[in-house]
C-alpha cells in the first residue's frame, strides 16, 4: 500500500482529503504544517506528498526546499496545494522543487489523477534505475566471460569507507531497493534507512541514490546476479 503524507493546516480539508484517499487504497498520515511535515518525513519516508503553501510555522514552500535539501528528500514526488492560482505562485512552486501544483478549490478526481501520475513516473525511474544496473551486470560479466576486461577492471574495488550497517545498507541501495523495501530486508526503521544512507552519501561526496548507483557501478561494486555481496571493510 502506497504511503501518502498530507500536510495542510485546515483540518477540515486534510480530513476530507485523507477519507478520499485511503478509500482509494493509500495509507495517509496528516500534518498541520511544514515542520511537522519534517519530522513525520524523517520517522517513516512515504511514497509522495501533498501539502498546502499558505502554512503556519513554516510553510509549504520552505517545507519544499528543505525537504529537496536532504539526499533522502531529493527524488520523492511532491504536490502541492493552494488557493494561489497566479502563474507567479505556481512557478515559484516549482522553483522549490515541486513536482505538480493544484489549486483550490479542485475535483478529487484532479488529485487523485495528479497522484497516480506522479507515483507512476516515480515507479518508471526506479525501474529504470534497476535495468540501467542489470544491462551494465550483464555486460560486465560478459567481458569478463570473454578475456575483454583489462587487467584493471578484474581487480577488486578499493575498500569502502563505511561502517558494516552502512555497507548493508548500501549494498541494498545499489540493488535499486527503496528505504521501504531496505528497512523490511534488514530490520531497521525506515528512519535508520535514511540515517545511514545520509552518511554513506556524505563519506563518499554524493547527493542522491542515482549518483550513489552510478558510481557504484563504475567503481565496479556490484551484486552478480542480485545477491547479496560482503562488505569490503
Amino acid at each position: 500500500m502506497k504511503r501518502i503524507l498530507l500536510v495542510d493546516d485546515d483540518k477540515t480539508l486534510r480530513d476530507v482529503l485523507q477519507e478520499y484517499l485511503e478509500k482509494e487504497g493509500y495509507q495517509v498520515e496528516g500534518m498541520s504544517s511544514g515542520a511537522e511535515g519534517l519530522v513525520a518525513f524523517e520517522k517513516n519516508p512515504p511514497d509522495l506528498i501533498v501539502s498546502d503553501v499558505m502554512m503556519p510555522d513554516m510553510n509549504g514552500l520552505d517545507f519544499c526546499r528543505t525537504l529537496r535539501g536532504t539526499p533522502s528528500g531529493q527524488l520523492v514526488p511532491f504536490i502541492f496545494l493552494s488557493g494561489m492560482g497566479e502563474l507567479e505562485d505556481r512557478v515559484k512552486g516549482h522553483e522549490m522543487g515541486a513536482d505538480d501544483y493544484v489549486t483550490k478549490p479542485f475535483q478529487m478526481r484532479e488529485l487523485l489523477a495528479k497522484i497516480e501520475s506522479q507515483l507512476e513516473r516515480s515507479r518508471r525511474i526506479h525501474s529504470e534505475i534497476v535495468r540501467m544496473m542489470q544491462q551494465l551486470t550483464a555486460h560486465q560479466a560478459s567481458e569478463s566471460s570473454n578475456g575483454h576486461g583489462s587487467e584493471a577492471q578484474h581487480l577488486p574495488p578499493e575498500p569502502l569507507p563505511l561502517t558494516p550497517a552502512e555497507e548493508r545498507v548500501f549494498w541494498e541501495v545499489i540493488q535499486g531497493y527503496t528505504n521501504k523495501q531496505i528497512s523490511d530486508r534488514l530490520f531497521i526503521s525506515p528512519r535508520t534507512v535514511q540515517s545511514h544512507l545520509s552518511n554513506i552519501l556524505g563519506k563518499l561526496q554524493l547527493d542522491n541514490r542515482a549518483q550513489l548507483v552510478r558510481f557504484a557501478y563504475e567503481q565496479g561494486y556490484r551484486t552478480p546476479q542480485g545477491e547479496q555481496v560482503e562488505g569490503h571493510g
